[in-house]
C-alpha cells in the first residue's frame, strides 16, 4: 500500500520494485514474493526483498525487534549488499 505522503512511483521505479518483489528474502531466504523494503523512504533502487516477517514482524522484522537481523549480525547495508550481489549473479 502506498504512503499518501509518498509520490507516486515512476515506470522504471515500478519495474525494479517488481523485481525486488520477485525475490527471495535477503535475510531468511524466505520464497517471493517479498516485500520491497527501502532504507530511505522514496528510494526505490535500493529496496531490498524481505519476507512480511523479516521487514514488519514484531519480532524478528526490520520494524519489530529486529531479533533475525540481530542473529545474522546484518544491518540494512549488509542487506543492499546481498541483495545487489543477487542482481549479478542472474
Amino acid at each position: 500500500m502506498q504512503s499518501k505522503n509518498k509520490k507516486a512511483l515512476t515506470s522504471a521505479e515500478r519495474v525494479h520494485v517488481g523485481m525486488i518483489k520477485s525475490m527471495a528474502c535477503v535475510v531468511c531466504e524466505a520464497p517471493p514474493p517479498s516485500e520491497a523494503h527501502e532504507p530511505e523512504q522514496g528510494l526505490w533502487f535500493v529496496s531490498i526483498p524481505l519476507c512480511a516477517d523479516c521487514h514488519r514482524g514484531s519480532i524478528n522484522g526490520w520494524h519489530g525487534q529486529k531479533a533475525m537481523w540481530r542473529l545474522k549480525k546484518w544491518q540494512e547495508i549488509d542487506a543492499l549488499n546481498e541483495t545487489i550481489k543477487r542482481f549479478g549473479d542472474n
